[in-house]
């Protein structure tokens, strides 16, 4: 499976992207290919040995609208504001003022006509700006056997001219019966909401620019006893750079010489510096503080964390929501829907008896009333926003799917080690003086517990070494067997050391069993910092009225103890890793909704398994790819802020996704009884669209 990235030039309303996703979804070899309107982009998922990327870039172009191949981070929109379309918009603005001045006027009783010339003469460039803007994408429309808001604006706009035209210059036409005001007022208005849509949807982008900013285009590069500036791109792994006070981080590497503050905040949302020093890990678009630091490159490219966070951002303001789907439906059938009734609305006048300047009127109203594009762009945007805001707080999210689901979250479950706990685990007390043995066995080892058996002191080589998943390990040393782990790993009798291993049970030490062939030689009591927020990360939760659960490997006093310290009263423990996906598929066949924290590769199949998943971001790259959120920092209070997110998100599409039906419900019977003037039309299509946009910007205002 091979994944394009494609930027769209040329939609302008949901009725296109649901045009270009028909087209790309037919072709042979595309699996799945899906177009955000908000961003401006086309994902399409391709067999290996199917499609290229210039196959579908000619497929979009055949159906009217521009394509190009994203190769490195792009976002769609345009950063930089386009002067040009300013400018027009400027000129259309000024031209449409005097016409529309006797409409303003009127309620407060001035009488004022402009001459009927003189309106052909400042609405005709306008006019020319609507054919420039908006009919070729109309045609273009057409020819693929669909229809955009540009064909109901080209159609409007024309009937209306055209019919002014006729009134002017007809022998016994009626010069007071003209309608340049609501061509040129249409089109100005429309450009003035594209503007303002353009501007706020850079808006929504703005967290994702913020990370891209952070890449710094040069590095200095050491070269012998020599400091060479070079390109970013020019970095090779085990390269040495140097940073300097101030200046950001070019790349992932490992600290070989110097201290410094860092500020990460951008990358995991901690607003305080981070203090790091020689062999400690550093990220690259991190802010260096007050000291030097010499750096050995360990991740470039696309393999750096920065990269990773951005792509899953983009995948994520990329992907759609469930609730979208409605949307989308109804988007596609939009604009023939809207030419029926306005040509019901024409007809329905004519023979109720008005003249036919009045009949056209009204259904030139109905064609720029209706609104495809709130109905595009409610759901995206919010999207966009939500995790935008969550990235700036340290929260990835990885899908809109996740994003949405996460508000009806009403179980979380808690993975313990890494999770509630540090992960950093000591050894606090032993049994017996076999510190040697067991240290030797878990050099072997990538079990989070085997670090608190490091030791400096040069360890014995061990033979047949075997690690049983979730049990514990074997190995031979100097020809003995020995067996390392809990009690169900054990072969000998365990009574000499079960009731100390109980007393270190309870306080919430996990113990460690040590045995060879013929008898149990000893325990240890290793130790795991409970995290400072774990407690009122759990209390938050219990607020919203939602069940923490404690899901751990580890025995079941230990476990229990450590709930009970955090708040937690549903344990479920001694659970095999294979066994934890069984689990969370058990509550969730109760009816709950499930979330799963966890930060280890034994995680994985119980993270996969729950409804929504969070990873931290310290734990293994295996049980963040199965997450749907990733969590920057090991900090379980970021799960609430998770869910606040979500459900403010959510409430804003359901806001935006109501005011889009709302509007359209209501203004297109309005319009189609003559309650309304094109002009007054004209101005509520363009805001509906921008009032979505603006809806979901106030996502940005979310804090923890």
């Amino acid at each position: 499976m091979t994944e394009y990235k494609l930027n769209i030039t040329g939609m302008t309303c949901a009725s296109c992207s649901s045009r270009i996703e028909k087209v790309l979804n037919r072709m042979d070899g595309v699996k799945e290919a899906t177009v955000n309107l908000a961003i401006e982009q086309a994902h399409i998922n391709v067999s290996d040995d199917g499609v290229s990327v210039g196959d579908l870039i000619t497929k979009v172009e055949k159906a009217g609208f521009g394509a190009t191949e994203i190769r490195d981070d792009t976002i769609g929109p345009e950063e930089k504001p386009d002067n040009r379309e300013k400018g027009i918009l400027i000129v259309c603005l000024l031209l449409t003022i005097p016409l529309v001045a006797p409409m303003i006027l009127m309620p407060f009783g001035v009488t004022w006509h402009l001459n009927g010339y003189v309106q052909l003469l400042l609405a005709t460039p306008v006019q020319l700006v609507a054919v420039y803007r908006f009919y070729g994408s109309a045609w273009a429309a057409l020819k693929g056997l669909t229809g955009n808001m540009d064909l109901l604006v080209s159609l409007g706009t024309t009937a209306a001219f055209g019919l002014s035209l006729y009134e002017l210059f007809a022998p016994s036409g009626n010069h007071q019966a003209l309608y340049f005001e609501a061509a040129a007022a249409v089109t100005s208005l429309i450009l003035l909401g594209k503007w303002l849509e353009n501007r706020a949807k850079h808006g929504v982008t703005q967290a994702i620019r913020a990370l891209m900013h952070l890449r710094p285009e040069t590095a200095r590069r050491q070269e012998g006893d020599m400091e060479k500036t070079v390109s970013v791109s020019d970095i090779r792994l085990g390269d040495i750079i140097i940073v300097k006070p101030g200046e950001n981080i070019p790349v992932d590497g490992k600290i070989i010489k110097g201290r410094s503050e860092l500020d990460e905040s951008m990358l995991t949302g901690e607003s305080m510096p981070v203090t790091k020093t020689v062999d400690e890990e550093v990220t690259g678009g991190a802010i260096n503080g007050s000291g030097l630091l010499v750096i050995e490159t360990t991740a470039i490219g696309k393999e750096t964390v920065l990269s990773k966070i951005i792509e899953m951002i983009q995948g994520a303001q990329a992907s759609k929501a469930p609730v979208q789907k409605l949307a989308d439906r109804i988007a596609a059938i939009f604009v023939p829907i809207v030419c029926i009734i306005a040509a019901f609305t024409l007809v329905g006048w004519l023979i109720y008896g008005v003249s036919s300047d009045i009949a056209i009127i009204n259904a030139v109203t109905v064609l720029v009333i209706a609104c495809p594009c709130a109905l595009g762009l409610a759901t995206p945007t919010a999207i966009m926003a939500g995790t935008g805001v969550g990235a700036r707080h340290g929260i990835l999210i990885k899908d809109a799917q996740s994003l949405e689901l996460a508000h009806k979250i009403d179980t979380v479950i808690f993975d313990k080690t890494g999770t509630l706990t540090e992960g950093k685990p000591e050894l606090i007390d032993q049994s017996g003086d076999f510190l040697f043995i067991a240290a030797s066995l878990q050099q072997g080892s990538e079990h989070p517990l085997a670090k608190a058996f490091i030791t400096d002191t040069k360890l014995s080589e061990v033979q047949d070494f075997q690690a049983t998943t979730g049990q514990g390990i074997s190995g031979q040393i100097d020809n003995v067997v020995y067996r390392l782990g809990n009690r169900k790993h054990m072969q000998n009798a365990l009574a000499p050391f079960e009731s100390q291993a109980q007393k270190w049970e309870e306080c919430g030490h996990t113990v460690v069993w040590l045995e060879n062939d013929e008898s149990v030689l000893g325990i240890f009591a290793i130790g795991d910092k409970i995290k400072a927020s774990a407690k009122q990360a759990i209390a938050t939760l219990k607020e919203k009225g939602i069940t923490p659960v404690l899901l751990s490997g580890d025995n079941k006093k230990t476990a229990q103890s450590v709930a009970q310290q955090v708040g937690i009263e549903t344990v479920i423990a001694e659970v095999l890793p294979a066994d934890k996906a069984d689990q969370v598929n058990q509550l969730k066949a109760k009816g709950a909704t499930v979330a799963m924290v966890g930060d280890g590769v034994n995680d994985a199949p119980a993270l996969a398994a729950a409804d929504v998943s969070f990873a931290m971001g310290t734990g293994s790259d295996v049980a963040i790819h199965s997450a749907g959120i990733t969590l920057m920092r090991a900090d379980p209070a970021l799960v609430a802020q998770a869910i606040d997110i979500s459900n403010a998100a959510y409430n804003k599409i359901r806001q935006n996704l109501f005011w889009a039906f709302f509007y359209n419900v209501v203004a297109l019977p309005a319009a189609a009884l003559g309650l309304l003037n094109p002009v007054i039309a004209g101005g509520a299509m363009a805001l509906s669209s921008v009032s979505v946009v603006t809806n979901s910007l106030l996502l940005k205002r979310w804090k923890p």
